[in-house]
């Protein structure tokens, strides 16, 4: 959420800034309902020292025999505290309105973030790692004879519709080293600390990553009113929520491996074929909560670490700077590293690591106090480190053969009791 004093001390760069999103200019309507706002508060403050003052004076006219003073006193006091409870009120509804107004706005793009409309115009940063050359055309995933023994859409589709996925045997073996591989590295070399949240969480923690009101939509709420995550950015940016963190503690750097669940609305027709983009999936996520000056490096570090993953598994990718017009809502700053799938023959986001800034945090209220001054907002980033379905799915085209089976990296040997292939015939050996 935006700090109203910014917008008030600069509305021409607040709309030159939502400009370059694409979006029209919003500082007026912003300014006219902190006007109104602040416009009820003042009123309703005279409105209270003319309540005090009238009160004050009653006893002494009382006291003087004045009895038409007296009178006129108690029903000016009357008058007044009913004058405050209006204005009082209307103060809080325009709070409110402005509230609502500030939460529909997304955040404002680093100056070295590139101008574009969409993914066409993101920047690519660097690349690592060679696409493997095939003697045969590659499949894509759910394609791979060995792999499509246990990948099975029918199956989920009668326990659950479209966009489910039902593994079993090596495959959903595999998945699950995977995943136990990232939490590994990123808590034994990566230095994050390993969480494990809940997947239900309130309002208050959907608003705060900036997932409501907006996307309410893209996410699944029980009938009871829990939300079911997106994505444990969720449950970790929000252990922060409320509080005065200590600022010895900064910075907070956790990771958690967690189930998924999008509605994915408005992606009718997308990535439709094996299991590229579902309703329910794993991710391993990082979280750092940073003091505002460490914010940008952490960035960078978080990225590094996303893509560390990738490299120890061998798979190749890209990093790309989103463009302003492709940003997500709450970042300042995005990188997205895509990897390499030979079945379809380019690069598919991977990982989306953002620095958010202050933004998430004054939704939240979380800060920090900065050794002997006041308590101040902290900066909070995330990013995938990574999705585990995508990068089964990159493993799976990657490794492929000729004959159906699957090389898998050597970093997943251990985890996989040795196996260094899954077969043809579907079987870890």
């Amino acid at each position: 959420m935006h700090d109203i004093r910014a917008i008030r001390d600069n509305p021409a760069g607040f709309d030159a800034a939502l400009a370059r999103r694409g979006l029209s200019p919003l500082s007026s309507e912003v300014l006219e309902i902190d006007a109104a706002r602040r416009a009820r508060i003042t009123e309703a403050e005279t409105a209270r020292a003319e309540q005090n003052a009238a009160a004050r004076d009653v006893g002494a006219a009382k006291a003087r025999g004045d009895d038409a003073e007296f009178a006129r006193l108690r029903a000016l006091v009357a008058e007044r505290k009913a004058d405050v409870a209006r204005l009082e009120e209307a103060a809080r509804a325009e709070d409110a309105r402005l509230r609502e107004v500030l939460l529909g706005i997304p955040n404002l793009p680093l100056a070295d973030v590139p101008e574009g409309a969409d993914e066409d115009d993101n920047k690519e940063i660097r690349r690592w790692g060679t696409p493997p050359a095939f003697d045969f055309a590659p499949k894509e995933h759910f394609e791979i004879a060995g792999v499509a023994r246990g990948m099975d859409f029918e199956a989920a589709a009668k326990l659950s519709g479209a966009r489910f996925v039902v593994l079993s045997g090596a495959v959903a073996r595999l998945q699950r080293a995977l995943a136990q591989f990232m939490i590994d590295l990123h808590t034994r070399e990566h230095g994050l600390t390993e969480v494990w949240t809940p997947v239900l969480v309130r309002d208050e923690a959907m608003l705060g990553t900036n997932q409501l009101p907006k996307f309410a939509e893209d996410s699944y709420q029980t009938t009871n009113g829990w939300w079911l995550i997106p994505t444990s950015e969720v449950t970790l940016t929000n252990l922060v929520a409320g509080e005065i963190v200590d600022a010895a503690t900064l910075p907070r750097r956790y990771t958690a491996h967690t189930q998924c669940f999008r509605s994915e609305a408005g992606s009718a027709g997308k990535d439709t074929a094996g299991m590229l983009r579902q309703h329910q999936f794993e991710k391993v996520e990082m979280v750092s909560i940073t003091r505002p000056e460490d914010s940008l490096a952490e960035h960078e570090r978080m990225t590094r670490c996303a893509e560390t993953v990738l490299e120890r598994l061998g798979l190749p990718y890209r990093t790309v700077v989103l463009c302003t017009g492709d940003m997500g809502f709450g970042a300042q700053k995005t990188h997205d590293i895509e990897v390499w799938l030979p079945g379809q023959g380019k690069y598919r986001e991977i990982s989306s690591v953002s620095v958010c800034g202050d933004f998430q945090a004054r939704r939240m209220n979380a800060r920090y106090r900065p050794e002997g001054g006041k308590p101040d907002f902290v900066h909070t980033l995330n990013g995938s480190g990574l999705a585990v379905g995508r990068a089964l799915i990159a493993v799976l085209e990657n490794g492929q053969t000729a004959d159906g089976a699957v090389t898998l990296p050597q970093a997943l040997h251990p985890y996989l009791g040795g196996a260094s292939r899954i077969t043809a015939e579907g079987a870890l050996a």
